[in-house]
C-alpha cells in the first residue's frame, strides 16, 4: 500500500492507495466510525457497483450502512441536492465528531464535502473516490463546492477530509471514457512541474488506460504525492502555488460552460483540451517551443481524447468563451491570471494576459 501524508497544519491526514481498499472500508476507517449507523452518500451507478462490498465490510464490523443514493451526473452538484443532503444528515443526527463517507467520483466528493463543511459548522468526512479523476485530484486537498447558474464550483468551502482511500480496482467498473477523462489530471502533474512524469505518461499511459494494475497504482500515488506537496504549501490558494493545479482549467471550464456542463464534454476532457490550449497560447506568446505544444496534443490524441477545439463543433466565437471565463474563481480586481508554460513541467501564473488577445487566439482555434 502507498500511504501519502497530506501535511495540512493542524489537520494532517493520509491518502492510502491500494487494491481492495473498498472491501476493507471498516478496517481502514477504524475508530473514526464511532456509531453503529454509518451515513454514506453515493450515486446510483456507484452504489450498484460497490455498495454491496462496502456494506459487507461495515456489517462484518458490526456497523450499519445508511445510504443516500443520488442521481449520477454533474447536475446533482447543485443547491437542491445540497439542501436535501444536509436535511438528511440532520435527520440522521450526525454529530460534529462523526464521519460521513463519500463514495463516488468528484460530484459526490464535492457535494458531500461541502455538506460536511456547513453541517453544524463543520463535520468530518472520509473520501472513497471511485473515479481516476477523483482519486488523483478532487478527493485530495479539501476543495468542496457546488455549481450554480453563474458557473462551476462558485459556491463552496475549503474543508479537508479525515482520510482518503483510493482503490484502483474501482476503475475496473468504469467506461474507458471516464478513465481517460481522469487521465487528463494525471498528465497535468507532469505538465505543471514534472517533465519526467510526463515522459512516463507518454511511455506507459496506454497501459494505465487499458487496465494495467501496476501502472494505475503508480500513477495514482505519484499524482497524489505531487498534489499533497502543493496543498501543504498553499492550502487556501493564497500564495499562487496551489493555483498551478488549475493548469488547463480556465480554458477547460469555458468549454464546459459552452457545452452546458454535459456529457458532451466531460470535465477531464475539458481539462485536456484546456492544457492543449494553454500550451498553444504559451507558444503564441513566445514562452514555449512549438514542438512541446505539439507533443502535448499528440499525447492526448494517442489517448483518444479531445485535442482540437474545432472538432467540438461549437456555435460560438472566442469572445463567447472569454465571457465564460469572467466567472472564474481566480478573477482578481478585474483581471484573470492564466496558467501558462515555459516548457513541459514548467507551468507558471501569468497576470498580464489581455483577454481580447485570448479571444482572438480562440477564434483561430475554433476555425481550425
Amino acid at each position: 500500500m502507498a500511504v501519502i501524508p497530506v501535511a495540512i497544519a493542524g489537520r494532517p491526514y493520509e491518502v492510502r492507495v491500494a487494491p481492495g481498499l473498498l472491501t476493507r472500508v471498516a478496517e481502514e476507517c477504524g475508530e473514526r466510525l464511532r456509531k453503529v449507523r454509518v451515513p454514506i452518500i453515493t450515486d446510483a451507478n456507484v452504489h450498484a457497483a460497490w455498495g454491496g462490498k462496502v456494506e459487507a465490510s461495515l456489517s462484518a464490523a458490526g456497523k450499519q450502512a445508511v445510504w443516500r443514493i443520488l442521481p449520477p451526473g454533474e447536475q446533482t452538484k447543485g443547491w437542491q441536492e445540497l439542501a436535501a443532503t444536509v436535511d438528511w444528515l440532520l435527520a440522521e443526527e450526525v454529530d460534529r465528531g462523526d464521519h460521513i463517507l463519500a463514495l463516488g467520483g468528484g460530484v459526490i466528493g464535492d457535494l458531500t464535502g461541502f455538506a460536511a463543511a456547513i453541517l453544524k459548522r463543520g463535520c468530518k468526512f472520509i473520501q472513497l473516490p471511485t473515479t481516476l479523476l477523483a482519486q488523483v485530484d478532487s478527493s485530495v486537498g479539501g476543495k468542496t463546492a457546488i455549481n450554480t447558474a453563474a458557473g462551476k464550483n462558485l459556491v463552496g468551502a475549503f474543508h479537508q477530509p479525515s482520510l482518503v482511500l483510493a482503490d484502483p480496482e474501482a476503475l475496473d467498473t468504469l467506461p474507458r471514457r471516464e478513465v481517460a477523462a481522469g487521465y487528463a489530471e494525471v498528465v497535468k502533474y507532469g505538465l505543471l512541474g514534472d517533465a519526467g512524469f510526463f515522459a512516463w505518461c507518454e511511455a506507459h499511459g496506454a497501459e494505465l488506460l487499458t487496465g494495467d494494475p501496476a501502472a494505475r497504482e503508480f500513477a495514482i500515488a505519484r499524482s497524489v504525492e505531487a498534489k499533497a506537496r502543493i496543498v501543504a504549501e498553499d492550502e487556501h490558494e493564497t500564495t499562487g502555488v496551489r493555483a498551478l493545479l488549475n493548469l488547463g482549467h480556465t480554458f477547460g471550464h469555458a468549454l464546459e460552460a459552452q457545452t452546458g456542463f454535459s456529457d458532451r464534454l466531460l470535465h477531464g476532457e475539458g481539462v485536456a483540451l484546456g492544457m492543449v490550449l494553454a500550451a498553444r497560447y504559451s507558444v503564441r506568446r513566445g514562452l514555449m517551443e512549438a514542438s512541446d505544444a505539439t507533443r502535448i496534443a499528440a499525447h492526448f490524441a494517442q489517448a483518444g481524447m479531445p485535442h482540437e477545439v474545432s472538432a467540438l463543433g461549437l456555435n460560438c466565437d472566442g469572445g463567447t468563451l472569454v465571457a465564460h471565463m469572467l466567472h472564474d474563481k481566480k478573477m482578481d480586481a478585474g483581471t484573470l491570471p492564466f496558467l501558462l508554460m515555459r516548457g513541459i513541467g514548467q507551468a507558471f501564473l501569468a497576470k498580464d494576459v489581455v483577454l481580447d488577445d485570448v479571444a482572438a487566439f480562440l477564434d483561430e482555434e475554433l476555425s481550425g
